[in-house]
């Protein structure tokens, strides 16, 4: 089972707002995915924050469940988008390139380029949302096959 991911920059208090709706990147800024579960987005926030795998993981409860078959949404933390936003570009890459490296990606069989493109799009996105006084959230829904 796959999992389709829109990340997006959006108001504090539109979590549930977008744990309705169908595509959420139609309605906010953001970017789609396929694949990026919970365990690769910790692992981005640990590699970002030097935070330990197992806090990092309590940082990342749902604040929106849909039930069984809908999605769910996680917020980014503050200090991750932070970090995100302040990436330059050879640092995007090479967090990218880390990132690509880690088990959770490899074990995917996630390619080094697209993985740095994901971090790139990510550092923007943050870089968006800090500018307009926003957080970043991630609406997972599972594709069923």
């Amino acid at each position: 089972m796959g999992i389709l991911v829109n990340i997006v920059s959006a108001d504090e208090d539109e979590a549930e707002a977008i744990g309705e709706s169908q595509h959420p990147v139609v309605e906010w800024s953001g970017i789609e995915a396929r694949d990026i579960d919970t365990a690769k987005i910790v692992t981005l926030h640990c590699l970002l924050t030097g935070d330990g795998l197992e806090d990092a993981f309590y940082a990342y409860e749902p604040v929106y469940v849909a039930g069984d078959e809908g999605p769910i949404v996680l917020r980014i933390p503050d200090e991750a988008m932070e970090k995100l936003a302040a990436l330059e570009e050879e640092a995007a890459e090479a967090v990218g390139d880390e990132l690509a490296a880690t088990e959770e990606f490899e074990m995917s069989g996630w390619p080094s380029e697209e993985v740095r493109s994901l971090v790139e799009e990510l550092a923007e996105l943050a870089r968006l949302a800090d500018s307009q006084g926003q957080v970043m959230f991630v609406w997972m829904h599972p594709l069923l096959t």
